[in-house]
This record gives structure tokens, C-alpha cells and sequence, in this order.
């Protein structure tokens, strides 16, 4: 069972049709109890950090999802849901992240234009379990005004003004910037290797 986390900023109708694609089963919820039985747990996001972290805190969500990351089962984080994973964003200074992820979440430079969107790169960065050793590099699609920077734990890299950081993977969290669900074939192969973990 993939449980994917509803509070209220998140693309979905999308992420479940494509999960569904790959027959797999999903849930749609935003009760925390949920989560503590969950399998997997996908975070998705559209929309600002810190209204979204306000919204996840006011649900009570946090612990359950620390609690999920902690316990070592999977959790996905798409878009504004992999932004939350790191303990700060540029976008909202006061809000505090999910902060498992060391990091930060930046403004793109004047001059870049923003947001970031359509379809871009994503060259595979190290060892992980999503992009193969010597993978060429794939397309996805993005939607965003801000990126994460340098981390220990990309796991893949895109240009748009400055080279910044599309996917992570620590362990059991995986995160990716760009959309998935959204992204065609390339996007469902790495929901299903998601799925498989």
C-alpha cells in the first residue's frame, strides 16, 4: 500500500493515477494514524514552503512522518514535498522544515527566469537505486521558483541559470523536484523503483 499524504497543497489526482498505472494500490489521506502502518508514503506539493509545513504542523503530521522516515520505510517527497524534507527555504525564512535532509531551499537568481517550467535534464549524480551506474541522462518535467542547492545526498543534478540539485536519496528518503507523475515513461520508472523498496 502506498499512502499518499493530502494536506491540502499537493498535485494529487496525478500521483495517484500514475501509481494506480503501475498497479499499485494508494490511498489518499490526511489522518496521522494513517501513517503509522504505511508501507510507503508519498509527500507531494504544490505551492508555497511555508504554508505547506504550517499545514502539515496543524494536521499533526510531523511526528507521524518523522516517525515513518525513522522506523526506515520508504517515503517520497515530489516537487515542494522533496523542499520539505530540508529544514529551511529561502521562501519563507520562519518555517521550519522537516529538517532530515541536510541543506537549504533557495530563490533562483535575478535574471533566471522563474518559475522553472517545462521539461529539463536530470543527469544521474553517484550510487543510488533510482538512476543506474552510467544511466544517460533522462527528461522529466518541472514546475518551480525555488531549488535546492548543494547536499550530501543528490542523487541527480539540473541546469536552469545554476546547476542545482533534482533528486535526493538517504536511505528510506528519496525526494525528486521535478514531477513523476508527469513525466511519461522515465517519470513511471522511477515510481516503480519507489514502489519496489
Amino acid at each position: 500500500m502506498i499512502l499518499v499524504v493530502d494536506y491540502g497543497m499537493g498535485n494529487l489526482r496525478s500521483v495517484r493515477r500514475a501509481f494506480e498505472h503501475l498497479s499499485q494500490e494508494v490511498r489518499v489521506t490526511c489522518d496521522p494514524a494513517d501513517l503509522l502502518s504505511a508501507a510507503r508514503v508519498v509527500l507531494p506539493g504544490v505551492g508555497a514552503f511555508g504554508e505547506a509545513i504550517r499545514r502539515i504542523d496543524d494536521l499533526g503530521l510531523r511526528e507521524p512522518l518523522l516517525g515513518h522516515i525513522s522506523a526506515g520505510r520508504p517515503l517520497l517527497g515530489i516537487c515542494l514535498g522533496m523542499q520539505l524534507l530540508f529544514p529551511q527555504s529561502e521562501e519563507d525564512p520562519g518555517a521550519n522544515g522537516l529538517g532530515v535532509l541536510e541543506g537549504s531551499v533557495k530563490r533562483f537568481d535575478p535574471g533566471v527566469k522563474i518559475p522553472h517550467i517545462g521539461w529539463n535534464n536530470v543527469q544521474p549524480v553517484g550510487i543510488s537505486s533510482f538512476f543506474s551506474t552510467g544511466e544517460d541522462r533522462s527528461t522529466f518535467y518541472f514546475v518551480h521558483s525555488y531549488y535546492v542547492g548543494e547536499t550530501p545526498w543528490r542523487i541527480g543534478a539540473t541546469e536552469h541559470g545554476v546547476v542545482f540539485t533534482s533528486a535526493v536519496q538517504r536511505k528510506n528518503v528519496v525526494g525528486f523536484q521535478f514531477h513523476p507523475e508527469k513525466s511519461q515513461e522515465a517519470g513511471l520508472k522511477l515510481l516503480g523503483r519507489f514502489a519496489g523498496m
